[in-house]
């Protein structure tokens, strides 16, 4: 059996984001969940938040571990465990 070889650029954890509109994340393992206003990434370094107008997922690509998005982009959010978070919980906070 054929050993599996470890994709290299998995390891990595990169935010492209061309004229906040275009928007390209690297060492992602799912989306946790979405929709025109909010993405909610599942990545390498933990969970982040991406706000904005009129966005989608043009590309999800979890075994090359990138996705690929549009949309009028306002806020891009690391969510940190070890940051307090806002009072309300995680859930209030997304869909304000």
């Amino acid at each position: 059996m054929a050993e599996e070889k470890k994709n290299p650029e998995r390891d990595l954890q990169n935010i492209f984001l061309r004229d906040r509109k275009k928007l390209l994340i690297t060492g992602v393992h799912n989306v946790d969940s979405f929709n025109e206003e909010c993405i909610v990434v599942d990545t390498d370094l933990g969970l982040i938040v991406v706000r904005g107008i009129d966005m989608h997922i043009n590309k999800l690509d979890v075994e090359g571990a990138t996705l690929d998005a549009e949309g009028e982009i306002a806020v891009i959010e690391y969510l940190d465990q070890t940051i307090p978070q806002r009072k309300g919980g995680f859930l209030s906070g997304l869909f304000r």
